[in-house]
């Protein structure tokens, strides 16, 4: 019998394991979540303990908007025993912004490695840590709080954790805003509805076609109008992004992404419009040269003004359709925007008002009942309806709801940082799917990891959930390293 010699059977052996590769096709994160018992992904689904009503519900989001959604959550009188584990993808964020640089695979692939956080056990204390812990809780159901993430990736979710052999239920936010929508409406009523949303899911197509499903589902179809509105900046605003806001400017920046006067599209300030924008010029909220008559490299630069420039968008949008009827619902399709839905109240209310040399521009359009609609009490309302039917809802808690937040992963040479520690814009929209590596870490929330305005926010807008981020940061052994200096505390 000949003997291959020990070098040529090596690279024997590496070629046929390259063909085969090349045959199963690229890797994909459901494969290494799945199969690789290997890969930092994986999850063991053989052993994973379902039917167990003491484990917690998972809830993710881009960002700290999903926050919004888990407010309406535990304030349901069913789900008041329950526990949470909350992940905020802020590294990623926006998720809106991937259809928008047509990097939809990099977005499905982000959404995966949130629900693998959520069914898994590791988790990172800080970004700098040498090793994973693996004390983490898996969750007995999913909450998809985030408009793009489900309108892109709940099917491939589901269809994920089918081929799993894993019966974990999954309710996204879309079906529940389009719900939502027509409570305003009597039978037979006709009129507008109006989606605020993300540029990803207004790509995604995925509100117009759910609410035509939901008006067609009494057995006669009104006429109603759709409008979308590309709330670009506001989510980003909200989490204090760089690409959208600077407190500190005081002149136009070169990282801004936002509206402008020489942008196209979603992205033009028009200054035609001036006037009926109404934006506060005080203390930086709107970076500009020239004087304010007669501004030039227009850059919006606070939440608010963000807000007055896309309700007015939305407005003209309407104004110029030929036939459109009075806006009835306005759906706040992005898990952020409910934390201003006063601020949106006020725009719509303002711009009814408003009038231009005696006449009322917009007043016929906008329905003197008008609603804004949170998706957020309906998804509450599907997920205790479906604890129940499993027989999951938890009788005897004893877990403290637990918090996490995405940050980039420093000590990965891929990753291309700014100055801040945040990726830059092109690197965080323009690598490709099908590298499974670690770009971020997932660690606890800490007064390091979420920056003070937002805590102060939170503080102010979902107290109820902010009591649980210190109670989480004060009594968890899992945040038992961190100093009082990095705790959140109660204000």
């Amino acid at each position: 019998m000949k003997i291959i010699p020990i070098r040529k059977f090596a690279l024997i052996t590496g070629l046929l394991l390259l063909l085969v590769i090349s045959c199963i096709g690229p890797a994909t994160i459901s494969n290494a979540i799945k199969d690789d018992k290997r890969s930092f992904y994986y999850v063991d689904f053989e052993n994973y303990p379902d039917g167990n009503c003491t484990l917690p519900i998972g809830v993710f989001d881009s960002g700290t908007g999903g926050l919004s959604v888990l407010a309406d959550i535990i304030e349901h009188e069913g789900l008041t025993k329950e526990s949470y584990i909350f992940l905020g993808d802020l590294a990623n964020m926006p998720y809106g912004n991937y259809a928008l640089e047509n990097n939809i695979a990099l977005l499905i692939e982000h959404v995966m490695k949130d629900v693998q956080f959520l069914l898994g056990n590791k988790y990172y204390r800080t970004a700098a840590s040498r090793r994973y812990q693996t004390d983490k809780s898996p969750v007995k159901a999913i909450v998809v709080a985030c408009n793009t993430a489900t309108a892109y990736a709940l099917d491939t979710i589901k269809t994920f954790l089918a081929e799993a052999g894993s019966d974990i239920g999954v309710i996204g936010v879309i079906d529940a805003g389009a719900e939502g929508a027509f409570a305003n409406f009597s039978p037979g009523e006709n009129g507008s509805i109006a989606v605020m949303a993300t540029d990803g899911t207004v790509k995604s197509g995925a509100y117009p076609e759910t609410l035509h499903k939901v008006n067609r589902a009494d057995g006669q179809e009104e006429t109603i109008n759709v409008f979308q509105q590309a709330g670009i900046g506001i989510a980003e605003a909200i989490d204090e992004s760089a690409d959208a806001i600077d407190r500190s400017a005081t002149v136009p920046r070169s990282e801004y992404r936002g509206p402008s006067d020489t942008g196209t599209g979603e992205l033009k300030i028009d200054l035609a419009l001036w006037s009926r924008y109404n934006f506060d010029l005080a203390n930086g909220a709107v970076l500009f040269e020239g004087g304010a008559s007669s501004p030039h490299n227009v850059q919006i630069n606070s939440v608010e003004n963000y807000i007055a420039f896309h309700v007015v968008s939305l407005m003209e949008k309407i104004r110029n359709t030929p036939g459109a009827l009075p806006l009835n619902s306005v759906v706040m399709a992005c898990t952020h925007y409910p934390f201003f839905e006063e601020t949106f109240r006020n725009e719509f209310n303002r711009l009814r008002d408003y009038t231009e040399n005696g006449e009322f521009i917009y007043r016929s359009l906008i329905a003197e009942d008008m609603i804004i609609v949170n998706p957020a009490s309906v998804v509450a309302d599907q997920l205790c309806s479906h604890l129940s039917e499993k027989g999951l809802l938890n009788s005897s808690p004893d877990r403290v709801s637990e918090f996490y937040i995405s940050v980039p992963n420093a000590p990965n040479k891929n990753v291309e940082l700014r100055d801040d520690w945040t990726f830059t814009y092109e690197y965080k929209y323009g690598r490709s799917a099908g590298e499974i590596q670690e770009y971020v870490r997932v660690v606890p929330f800490s007064r390091s990891t979420i920056p003070g305005d937002i805590l102060t926010r939170l503080s102010h807008q979902v107290p109820a959930i902010y009591d649980m981020m210190v109670s989480f940061n004060r009594d968890n052994p899992k945040t038992e390293y961190l100093t009082s200096e990095k705790r959140i505390v109660m204000d």
